[in-house]
């Protein structure tokens, strides 16, 4: 017998101070029987990263064309395609191709490490592509705050970035392997 999706009722409150982005966003957020509460939290992290009202969540890991979350105009176009995790170079590029903007969020410390080894020669060209990594520390802090129902709030103040509910409160810790801030 197959395992189904669980389903994460989502609150999230953005506010960044720094870009003057505002918004409550009530989430629905299926998660694949296979996919680790890490993955989970780092896929609402890049929503609140990117907050935006047309900004949603691919169709999930068994769907090969989406991405883990795309932003499209009223025409269909992809302005923004958002991957999680490590994935392969050949996807990357496609994504590269297909949409204005794509944002890889690589997570898992050495494993992230050794991804990059591997993918930057072959994605370093793609000059609309920007790789964020996601520290360890900060990662398993967001896996501790998963749960069915999430009230978060995320917020952006003089550079920093926080992510909070219930009782935790988490700094995020990223670095730029490759865009990022005034480097397109």
């Amino acid at each position: 017998m197959a395992i189904n999706s669980s389903v994460h009722k989502v609150q999230l409150n953005v506010a960044d101070l720094d870009q003057h982005v505002y918004g409550d966003y009530a989430l629905t957020v299926a998660c694949h029987p296979s996919e680790t509460d890490e993955r989970l939290m780092v896929r609402l992290l890049a929503f609140a990263l990117h907050a935006h009202e047309r900004l949603e969540f691919g169709r999930g890991l068994g769907e090969q064309d989406d991405p883990d979350l795309w932003r499209r105009d009223l025409t269909g176009k992809v302005e923004q395609w958002i991957e999680i995790g490590l994935p392969d170079d050949r996807r990357v590029r496609k994504a590269c191709g297909v949409a204005d903007d794509v944002v890889v969020m690589a997570y898992g410390g050495r494993a992230a490490e050794l991804w990059w080894g591997k993918a930057e020669p072959e994605v370093r060209r793609c000059r609309n592509l920007e790789v964020v990594v996601i520290a360890p520390a900060t990662s398993a802090a967001l896996a501790k705050m998963a749960a069915p129902r999430m009230d978060l709030q995320y917020m952006v103040q003089d550079g920093e970035l926080w992510f909070s509910g219930g009782d935790a409160r988490i700094t995020i810790e990223r670095s730029w392997l490759m865009g990022g801030p005034g480097k397109r």
